[in-house]
């Protein structure tokens, strides 16, 4: 039986135990709090923030004072859940030094508890690095959105034999790294299953199917309240965004036909104070 408060050893036990890791991703406080309240295992610090909470068409120009400043909040809301924090596209991507430095900024900073690079093998020195900075790592691979321009748009990984075969891999390179456990995005159910078997660190399936040790899905993505690109992989558990739309067309039509505010919503001065002003 895992413990209340999810902690880096709780992903090997989870492993061992059979139990489904549940991840999400959060941005602020308030959704982190709820996340938390309904005992979700990890959430995620994603730099999917630049699309849902930013508004820009893809993740790449999301920085690390962003990823901060997003993960400050997601802490101060959360007690049980372990936070990791995404490394944002260039954070990692130079020398080794910035690359520490960066990862630091999440533990020291922010409240993280962990961090999270995209690829494999391209970017293992720098995985090594942090983890000989006592910085606990999640790999990343099969779809990586911060190489979007080198993919030629967001595809599903791992269909060729030898793309296959690399990410079989780059998953058993980054295990034999140190990395905690390892987020498969997009990657056909057989091959996801397969690693997740090779390895002795559960999987973390974003569209990699029913056989990881556990999924992640973008908060905003399951609850129906991010409608620019809703993926194959996502199951939607509300439409809390049609649920939004209407509670302000309600509080509007209230406003017009001045059923809001009502007595009940106001304050009240004492007769006495209000004669001496007349």
């Amino acid at each position: 039986m895992l413990n209340k408060k999810f902690n880096i050893n709780s992903f090997a036990d989870a492993k061992k135990e059979g139990h489904i890791i549940s991840m999400l991703t959060a941005y602020d406080y308030t959704t982190a709090k709820l996340l938390d309240e309904a005992g979700v295992d990890c959430i995620l610090v994603g730099d999917s923030l630049g699309m849902v909470i930013l508004g820009y068409e893809n993740t790449l120009h999301v920085t690390m004072d962003d990823m901060i400043h997003h993960t400050k909040a997601v802490s101060r809301g959360t007690k049980n859940a372990f936070i990791i924090g995404d490394m944002p596209f260039l954070s990692y991507h130079t020398d080794i030094k910035t690359t520490v430095e960066n990862a630091g900024r999440f533990i020291q900073e922010a409240g993280a508890q962990a961090v999270k690079l995209e690829r494999g093998r391209e970017i293992i020195n720098h995985i090594k690095a942090i983890i000989n900075a006592q910085i606990p790592v999640l790999g990343h691979l099969g779809l990586t959105p911060q190489s979007v321009n080198i993919m030629g748009g967001y595809k599903i990984q791992g269909k060729s034999a030898d793309e296959a075969a690399k990410l079989i891999e780059d998953a058993e390179i980054l295990q034999d790294a140190g990395v905690f456990g390892l987020v498969l995005e997009c990657v056909p159910e057989s091959i996801s299953r397969l690693i997740s078997e090779k390895l002795d660190i559960p999987t973390i399936g974003i569209g990699a199917g029913r056989y990881c040790d556990g999924q992640v899905l973008v908060v905003q993505d399951m609850l129906g309240m991010y409608k620019d690109i809703t993926p194959k992989f996502v199951k939607k558990y509300a439409e809390m965004g049609t649920g939004i739309v209407n509670a302000v067309q309600s509080y509007i039509e209230d406003l017009n036909s001045r059923q809001f505010p009502e007595e009940k919503h106001t304050f009240q001065l004492d007769d006495s104070v209000l004669k001496k002003l007349y």
